[in-house]
């Protein structure tokens, strides 16, 4: 009987969740055992999984879970520096070059676990099978909107908190734009027909800002990018991979420029990759940006958990979509699985 075991997130601000009661229901009825355990902040009450009859177990209890299951989160697991020898399902971030993702990487190694990265869950054709991408998108473009209406006030943006809808979100955005008293501003996204660049960009439809909508051909000549430089919002939606040009350079910021804020919704900067190298740390709910320049104000919105801010819209989203994959999970070494778990075996060797 394959067992799946939905752990308890551990990272602050972090409601989301990766399958819903109903999809529990479905997997039982595919005749898997499923254990989730209690946590205070999950976006569903834990009442709802017994229900749908999943075993309730205690916060954090996966450390003791049965060798044989599949362990179920979305983001990184607690850095004790402890051997991992379950099968976990998470986004890693392990397999671009990341510090982090190298120790991640050991630790399997020592336990004798396995990662089946969810970035890395895709189809024949290569493309990915789930995704928060749109609601990255979406929410980050609205931090991004927030950081330029607080320079516009003289300032640099504060503090951000859950959204209770995209609504919400939404018509908040709208006021403080109508408050501050300026012409909207102009923004440039790249990676625009991906699911990133499509949430980006319908948030920006929604509140009357003009899009300049870029995607692979647009980039394909390299950088310098002038044309970055003439929008005061710049949204990347591209994830760093080899041969990524860098979208704006250090020496970009002495030119002359429109540029006030950009929001790195793909977030990738301890890769080597990263193709905004201005930066090495993310940013967060607390901080959501960096200040790059001071004259004119430049700053960077780059949190690496943004579907967080709309934890319910976001979490039912991916959630339907990843089920057909979860159900699936009784042949692990076949399709999406199989070509997950030879990724992982092939960074693996590289250690």
């Amino acid at each position: 009987m394959t067992h799946l075991w939905i752990r308890s997130e551990s990272r602050a601000n972090e409601r989301r969740l990766g399958i819903t009661p109903d999809g529990v229901r479905s997997l039982r009825a595919r005749g898997f055992h499923v254990t989730v355990e209690a946590s205070p902040h999950r976006i569903m009450p834990s009442d709802a999984y017994a229900a749908a009859g999943a075993e309730i177990a205690p916060e954090g209890a996966w450390t003791d879970a049965p060798p044989e299951a599949f362990v179920f989160g979305l983001k990184e697991l607690p850095e004790t520096g402890d051997p991992l020898r379950h099968r976990h399902i998470m986004f890693g971030h392990a397999y671009k070059g990341q510090a982090a993702g190298r120790v991640l990487l050991d630790r399997f190694r020592q336990g004798g676990g396995r990662l089946y990265d969810l970035e890395y869950l895709t189809g024949p054709d290569g493309r990915r099978l789930a995704a928060f991408g749109y609601w990255a998108g979406f929410a980050g473009a609205a931090v991004t909107i927030m950081a330029w209406s607080a320079q516009i006030r003289g300032g640099i943006c504060g503090p951000v908190s859950v959204a209770t809808s995209q609504q919400a979100m939404t018509e908040n955005l709208r006021a403080e734009l109508a408050e501050a008293g300026r012409p909207l501003p102009r923004a440039i996204v790249i990676g625009a027909k991906g699911r990133v660049g499509r949430g980006a960009s319908d948030l920006m439809a929604r509140l009357g800002i003009r899009v300049t909508a870029w995607d692979m051909p647009e980039t394909a000549r390299g950088a310098p990018f002038p044309e970055i430089l003439a929008h005061e919002l710049f949204i990347n939606c591209i994830l760093a991979q080899p041969g990524a040009p860098a979208f704006v350079a250090r020496a970009d910021l002495a030119r002359p420029r429109a540029l006030r804020v950009i929001g790195d919704v793909a977030c990738d900067p301890t890769s080597d990759f990263n193709p905004i190298p201005l930066y090495d740390r993310p940013t967060d709910w607390q901080r959501p940006v960096l200040r790059l320049s001071g004259e004119p104000p430049l700053d960077i919105m780059a949190i690496d958990n943004l579907p967080s801010l709309l934890p319910l819209e976001s979490s039912l989203d991916f959630a339907d979509q990843l089920l057909p994959v979860l159900q699936a999970l009784d042949r692990p070494d076949e399709d999406a699985w199989g070509r997950a778990g030879h990724l992982f075996d092939s960074h693996l060797a590289k250690l």
